[in-house]
């Protein structure tokens, strides 16, 4: 499928826009601004982003497979159709178990 580019009142699906790449975590951004930022990301499974923190609440939106989101050290199994929020200035971390896709919209 063709890459989305993205536009204002664009009716897209996340699931579709992006595209797995083998062992690699692939991200694309779909909305910045000064006060946020919208992005899609693609997780081959036994890929991750190590835990961090940053001082910005974020939600993670799974629309394909189920992302394996830890906050504070707690693991939570989220499917695709599920989101989750992480609060701004929580260590946390993102695993791929299985692939999976998700849209993660960060606020300042």
């Amino acid at each position: 499928m063709k890459q989305h580019e993205f536009t204002s009142s664009t009716v897209f699906a996340p699931a579709a826009s992006i595209d797995y790449s083998d062992h690699a975590v692939v991200s694309k951004i779909v909305l910045k601004k000064p006060n946020g930022q919208v992005t899609l990301f693609a997780f081959d499974a036994g890929e991750e982003l190590s835990e961090h923190t940053t001082p910005f609440d974020a939600m993670v939106h799974v629309a394909d497979g189920t992302a394996e989101i830890i906050i504070a050290g707690t693991s939570y199994s989220v499917p695709a159709g599920s989101s989750i929020i992480m609060p701004g200035g929580i260590p946390h971390a993102v695993k791929a178990n299985v692939r999976f896709k998700m849209l993660l919209t960060m606020l300042k």
